[in-house]
């Protein structure tokens, strides 16, 4: 299976990294099939080469998870909302609804027993 991944380079401290696509089975810096684009994630900059991005997506290449947001930041993917992503917005919700549910009860004592 073929993976987009990502592949550091740079000095000690100051990585970059290069987008590439690669087996799954091979060493995350071992050689690649194709160098797809750039990420630096001490300034942001990113840089892809969407022509052989969206065929190897075509072929059936498998981005990891950094390399999905980069490419839906990018626009080549659309947005997904992940199931880790939507339980924690429900769970949010609920600690929030039950906050003001205490609040409000608390609120109530006070008055009450004044």
């Amino acid at each position: 299976m073929i993976k987009l991944r990502l592949k550091r380079f740079g000095k000690k401290k100051e990585a970059s990294f290069r987008i590439v696509a690669c087996n799954s089975t091979s060493r995350r810096d071992g050689r690649p099939l194709q160098e797809l684009g750039f990420y630096n994630p001490r300034t942001k900059e990113t840089r892809l080469d969407t022509e052989a991005l969206r065929i190897r997506l075509t072929q059936g290449a498998q981005p990891t998870d950094v390399v999905r947001t980069l490419l839906e930041k990018g626009g080549l993917l659309e947005k997904k909302v992940r199931p880790s992503i939507a339980i924690g917005k429900a769970n949010l919700e609920k600690e929030k609804i039950a906050k003001a549910k205490s609040k409000e009860s608390e609120s109530a004592n006070k008055e009450a027993e004044s």
